[in-house]
């Protein structure tokens, strides 16, 4: 993996971690033979680049007298591994999932089959999801091709010590009124700095709010880059951060990053193992985290601070990562299949089972209503994150997503890098990213040549 600590190629490669991803191959490739039984059991096979089903597998295995074979596949190999034997047919599972990153390219392939039709007819359950999950699940010619029992808003996660310490409030609604524009993003950097603490861990974090209140798609319906004024701003929010010494230079991901969460790190630790020894300590007030970032990374990195945490919005709303599954197209374990996805996706009995037991945010609402209110997480103060979250997910706009993000994205976030590090101006690295999304997607119209 390539050591540079925002773009969202390592954003994504790096989900399968942070949704408790094994990030192990099982050594599986489907099962070749779908017609067989195990021990007299009927046989269901699913292809994941996590680990998150396997709870809900062991639950469907009880209730249906059914094995499961789960193979995981991590996620920077998953697209190149599936593809051919869906293609094919040779191994092929009966269910896979698909990540945010590259839903909008496999939902316009032949791969899933079409729950729109019977006897699936989901689309009369589409009011009961929200909006941006079901709509992210269809292709453009309106067929529902994959459903997502999760919704995957993000917010800042900040220690509530820190914060009555600094700001002489912990109380979430004061702190993101604190944080509601970039400027008083940092403005409360500079106060932390000063108290000897850290904004960030890292740079990496500003990414989610430089684009702006209305984020722009990456290309447009006429196959134009869209670099909006929100994007061109990240540029700048990344070097103001570096320059003012706001983050403790822990860039995402590496031990230090995940260290900074359970309290002092060395400063500027870089890519190293933590060395408690060496050097300056600082702690990391916030991160920038989506719903699994909770359950996944916060508590699976904490014993220290656990309970001393609170969530609030930024700058502006922003979405990260996601979960969609479906039925493989030439499955003849059809009829099964379903029966899973049905309990994943909108079983009220067990999502409710689900959500109080994982905290995971769903994006099915007769749970959501049903729960939302009473909600809540000791890890957090007892703040009720839930309704937090499903306010912040009515702001997702799912038509800024698109099939080229993931390629995109690692491109500009290297040219944010080289700026931020000094090795290219601002103008030699766009104009170097506009050069660079051209030899990758000629058909793509660059600013420069509009």
């Amino acid at each position: 993996m390539k050591k540079i600590y925002w773009f969202a190629l390592v954003m994504v490669i790096s989900l399968g971690i942070a949704t408790a991803c094994s990030g192990g191959d099982s050594g599986g490739s489907g099962s070749d033979d779908k017609g067989s039984k195990s021990g007299g059991k009927d046989k269901l096979t699913i292809w994941s680049f996590t680990d998150e089903l396997q709870d809900a597998i062991d639950v469907f295995e009880e209730g249906h007298d059914v094995e499961v074979e789960l193979t995981i596949i991590p996620i920077e190999d998953y697209p190149t591994r599936l593809r051919p034997v869906l293609e094919s047919g040779t191994g092929a599972p009966d269910i896979f999932t698909g990540e945010l990153v590259f839903i909008k390219d496999w939902v316009e392939q032949e791969y899933w089959e079409t729950l729109s039709q019977e006897p699936y007819n989901v689309d009369e359950i589409k009011d009961d999801f929200v909006d941006y999950v079901f709509d992210l699940g269809r292709n453009d010619a309106g067929d529902v091709k994959a459903l997502s029992w999760q919704t995957t808003p993000g917010g800042i996660f900040y220690r509530r010590s820190i914060a009555r310490e600094v700001l002489g409030t912990d109380d979430p609604a004061e702190i993101g009124e604190m944080f509601a524009t970039m400027e008083g993003l940092y403005e409360v950097g500079e106060k932390l700095k000063d108290a000897g603490y850290r904004l960030f861990p890292d740079e990496g974090a500003v990414r989610w709010f430089a684009q702006g209140q209305e984020p722009q798609p990456w290309v447009n319906e006429s196959d134009e880059l869209m670099l909006s004024e929100g994007r061109l701003n990240h540029f700048d929010y990344a070097k103001e951060l570096r320059e003012k010494d706001l983050t403790a230079f822990a860039p995402e991901w590496s031990p230090a990053w995940f260290a900074a969460m359970d309290g002092a790190i060395n400063y500027n630790a870089g890519w190293d193992e933590v060395d408690e020894s060496a050097g300056d300590e600082v702690e990391v007030f916030a991160y920038a985290l989506p719903t699994w970032g909770l359950h996944s990374v916060l508590k699976e990195n904490t014993e220290e601070t656990a309970g001393d945490w609170a969530v609030t919005s930024g700058p502006n709303p922003y979405f990260w990562g996601g979960t969609w599954v479906g039925i493989y197209s030439n499955s003849d374990k059809k009829e099964l299949a379903w029966e899973f996805v049905k309990m994943m996706t909108h079983d009220e009995e067990f999502l409710t089972d689900w959500a109080l037991e994982t905290g995971d945010v769903l994006s099915y609402l007769p749970v959501t209503e049903k729960i939302k209110d009473d909600f809540s997480e000791p890890f957090l103060g007892g703040q009720n994150n839930y309704t937090f979250f499903l306010e912040e997910a009515q702001s997702i706009n799912p038509g800024i997503v698109t099939k080229y993000d993931q390629q995109i994205d690692a491109f500009f976030g290297n040219m944010v890098s080289e700026y931020v590090e000094g090795t290219r101006t601002k103008e030699e690295a766009i104009q170097e990213f506009y050069n660079l999304v051209r030899n990758a997607y000629p058909q793509i119209t660059t600013p420069d040549q509009q």
